[in-house]
C-alpha cells in the first residue's frame, strides 16, 4: 500500500453558530466532533458564537492563520432568517470558493427535503491552504453533508482525487 493509499488524520475544528444553543445542547456540533473524530481526524479547537459575523470572522481568520488547522467545520447561521450571517461573515475571508459543494449539497439535499433545500446558503472554500465547510444548524444537514461528501473528500483514500491529497499543493506559488 502506498501512502496516498493511507488514511492522513487532519486537524479539524468545529464551529457552531447559534444564538439559542449553548455547548451542552449543540447536536449539530457534537454530531461533527463524533463524526470527524470516528474517521481518524483531530478536533484542534470547538466553539460556540452568537450569530454575529465579527465575532465569527475573528475566530476563523484566527484558525486560518493557525499552521497546524487543516479545516474548519462550521454549522448554523446559513438560511435566511435576519440573524443568519455566516455567508456574510466568511465569504470575504476565502481565497477561493468550492462552488461544487453548495451545489452538490443542495442537490442531495432536495432528495430529502424537497424544495425547502433551496433556502440553504451551505457553501465551501479554502483559505490560507485551509478548507472552510459551512453547513446549517441543524444536525441531520450536518450529517448529510459529512456523510455524503464531506468525509470522502477528507479520506486519502477517495478516487479519483480528494482535498486530503491535495493539501501540500494548495499554498504552491501561482
Amino acid at each position: 500500500m502506498s501512502a496516498s493509499d493511507d488514511k492522513i488524520p487532519l486537524s479539524l475544528c468545529v464551529l457552531t453558530v447559534s444564538d439559542s444553543r449553548t455547548l451542552a445542547e449543540d447536536g449539530s456540533g457534537d454530531y461533527l466532533v463524533a463524526s470527524l473524530e470516528a474517521e481518524g481526524h483531530r478536533l484542534n479547537e470547538r466553539a460556540l458564537l452568537p450569530d454575529d459575523r465579527y465575532a465569527m470572522r475573528a475566530l476563523v481568520s484566527k484558525w486560518i492563520a493557525d499552521a497546524d488547522v487543516d479545516g474548519i467545520l462550521v454549522t448554523g447561521g446559513t438560511g435566511f432568517t435576519g440573524r443568519d450571517s455566516t455567508p456574510e461573515a466568511l465569504l470575504p475571508l476565502l481565497d477561493k470558493e468550492m462552488p461544487g459543494f453548495g451545489e452538490l449539497f443542495r442537490a442531495i439535499s432536495f432528495e430529502e427535503i424537497g424544495t425547502s433545500s433551496l433556502q440553504s446558503r451551505a457553501f465551501a472554500g479554502l483559505a490560507n491552504g485551509t478548507f472552510l465547510f459551512a453547513l446549517p444548524g441543524s444536525t441531520s444537514a450536518c450529517r448529510t453533508a459529512w456523510e455524503k461528501i464531506v468525509r470522502a473528500q477528507l479520506d486519502a483514500r477517495t478516487r479519483p482525487c480528494n482535498l486530503a491529497t491535495l493539501r501540500p499543493r494548495l499554498k504552491e506559488p501561482s
